[in-house]
């Protein structure tokens, strides 16, 4: 009988495809920069100290950490007083976003849009968006703010119980 050679069967050489190596250290380069930039991102850049907008950002800020002694400093005598405390304000899970600036010579209008995250419910997590103004006014070389909206409102005005 003619028998067929037989072929030879290839040896595993004990290395891995070169191929498969280069794959997998691609995915792996990628895995890592993902993770960097994502944990390397931070907060948002800090606005002028002595712009509108970087005043509405520090109290929003001051507000949303529970530091009303530090934002109260960013807040007009006449907004401090005039200050309708019905409630403490739950900001923590609030989240503002600058929409617009409106500078004048000695007044401001910082308008900004508030996203509340609310409890998850039966079809995940909730959320309410709203658009609002800070009316701010000009004193010396800073700005004031004389209205803020009633989410970020606080009352530093010792008088008034909350």
């Amino acid at each position: 009988m003619n028998e067929a050679p037989e072929e030879p069967v290839p040896q595993p050489s004990g290395r891995p495809d070169r191929t498969l190596l280069i794959v997998v250290s691609v995915i792996a380069v990628l895995v890592i920069v993902a993770l960097v930039v994502v944990f390397t991102r931070g907060a948002p850049p800090q606005l002028g100290e002595t712009t509108p907008a970087g005043v509405v950002q520090r109290y929003s800020a001051a507000v949303i950490d529970g530091d009303e002694a530090a934002a109260a400093a960013y807040l007009s005598d006449a907004a401090g007083k005039n200050c309708d405390a019905f409630g403490r304000p739950f900001a923590r899970n609030l989240r503002v976003t600058l929409v617009s600036t409106t500078e004048r010579t000695d007044t401001a209008d910082v308008r900004v849009l508030m996203t509340e995250s609310g409890a998850d419910g039966p079809f995940g997590s909730g959320e309410y968006q709203s658009e609002d103004g800070f009316d701010l006014i000009r004193s010396g070389n800073t700005w004031l703010i004389a209205r803020a909206p009633w989410q970020l409102t606080v009352c530093p005005d010792p008088d008034v119980k909350q």
